[in-house]
Parts: C-alpha cells; structure tokens; sequence
C-alpha cells in the first residue's frame, strides 16, 4: 500500500518492486489537446485502487492510456516493470484487461458469446474451444449474476444486465490486472454493492489487481485501499483512504463543503455534505 502523496511533490511514486502498474510523468489526451498531464502513480500488485475526481479531470483518459487504447505524448506507462508499448498486443491482453466507460456489442450477439469473447487473447489462431475456456466463460456469468441470460441476445438486455454482461466478458478475460472505467454506472444500489464486492474478492482469494473509477466516493472509501485522487489532469494526492479523504481535499477538489465521519459499518470515511441554503429565485 502506498502512503499519501506529500503536499510538497504531488507527482512522487515510491521506487519499490511492489507496483503492478507504474506510470512516469505521461501526458496524454485527445486531438493534440492534452488532458493528463505529467501524471506519476504507482499501483501495487495485489492492490484495490480507485480513481476519483470531478468530471472531466482526466481519470478514464488516464485508464485508457494505462491499457494502451490511448497513445501518449509523453512519458512511460510499466506493467510488472516492462513497458507496455513494448509489449505484443496479445501478450499485454493476456496480462491486463479493461472494461471501458461504453462498449457497443454487435448486433444479433448473445450473452454467451459476448462473454466468451474475452477468451481471445489466450488462444492461438488455431486452437480450438478449451473446457479452461468454458470454465472461464461459465465462472464469469456465475460470478456477475447473468448465467440465466447467457442464452439472451444482448441488445434485449437493459442497461443494468449489459453492464454486468460487459464485466462478464472482462472477468473471463482472466487478467492478473483488471482496469474498470465506472463499472458501477447503470446499476441499481444492490447490484452496484455486489460488484464492488466481487471486486473484493478477486483481489483477496485470487490476488487480481483491481484498478476502478469511481464517482461514489463513499464506495471508493469502502472497498479501496489505495486512493488516487486526480484534478485538472493533475494526481493531487494518493494513497489510504483514511489518510486521503479529508474534508479539505473534497472541498478543495470537488469545492463540496462536508464533513468526514467513520463509517458505522467499516470505520472506512464517510463524506457527509453540508447542506448550503442559497438564495435567488430556486430557493423560493
């Protein structure tokens, strides 16, 4: 676990050998337009990481650049201590896996065949339908909740169950690193609870290394271990929730007033707003 980033040098990183990801000052955006800009974190192996900031401060921008579906401008982005962009696509498939902001499924695909898609990058071009295939495929769906919809084409599915279609797919992809673009969105509170706590467990029984983007910074705080908190394209601080999470840096970040008490339930922080009365005409 990493400790909180000093105040004083926002981009430091730990130099250890713990860290599954690692990125060292990479900028990267869209259109010659930067978003991240000289971004610097380490992720350990082994670790629950989520990402938090406001919109459109450059968290999925920063994923899509760790999982090499965005080219950077600058700087290098290591997995186990290897450059991705020296790594084989297929082999950077094999060894991390991404589920993105919005997928579009073919038209006429059924779950099934959705979810065993991700069977991909662990076969040759000509081997055939494993039973370590059928096993991934038929763990995913058990594990999202979706195996009575495996014979379901996708597009009949509400946003909801394509969601954990989609995080099906991901987890048969059987990755040791596994990045989540806000998974959570489309998701009633119960489903969006049960796949923070699958998350959990593939972290702790299978030593997967979960990486997420999270709105919900009451979740982030519950299931995380390691905080990334990001702004203007800028990691303003990392590490344990409980050290991170200050009713300071909400307000500074999110310029959300509030207050920070344990959780009855994990003693986790529990980012309670203040209510701010304001005048004009909605006030009424």
């Amino acid at each position: 676990m990493t400790t909180m980033t000093p105040a004083t040098d926002p981009h430091a990183v730990p130099e250890d050998d713990t860290a599954a990801l690692r990125t060292i000052d990479v900028r990267a955006g869209y259109d010659k337009r930067i978003i991240v800009d000289g971004v610097d974190i380490a992720v350990a192996r082994g670790s629950y990481t989520a990402i938090i900031g406001p919109n459109a401060c450059g968290k999925s921008t920063l994923l899509r650049a760790v999982a090499r579906v965005l080219p950077v401008a600058d700087g290098a982005i290591l997995l186990d201590g290897t450059d991705i962009h020296a790594m084989p696509t297929k082999r950077l498939a094999t060894r991390l896996g991404l589920l993105p902001q919005s997928s579009l499924a073919p038209d006429g695909i059924r779950v099934a065949d959705l979810v065993a898609r991700g069977r991909h990058p662990h076969q040759g071009m000509f081997d055939r339908w494993s039973t370590e295939d059928e096993a991934a495929v038929t763990a995913a769906l058990e594990a999202t909740g979706t195996s009575d919809l495996s014979g379901r084409l996708v597009e009949e599915l509400s946003g909801g169950q394509r969601q954990r279609v989609w995080v099906a797919m991901a987890l048969a992809q059987q990755t040791p690193v596994l990045l989540l673009d806000e998974p959570t969105t489309f998701l009633d509170i119960s489903h969006q609870y049960g796949l923070l706590e699958l998350f959990e467990t593939l972290r702790s029984q299978l030593q997967r290394t979960i990486v997420v983007v999270l709105h919900d910074l009451n979740q982030a705080a519950r299931y995380a271990d390691h905080l990334i908190v990001m702004k203007d394209g800028e990691v303003v601080a990392s590490g344990d929730p409980s050290e991170v999470l200050t009713a300071e840096l909400v307000e500074r970040v999110y310029d959300l007033p509030c207050v920070i008490q344990p959780d009855p339930e994990t003693g986790t922080p529990l980012v309670i707003p203040r209510r701010v009365l304001r005048s004009g005409p909605a006030a009424g």
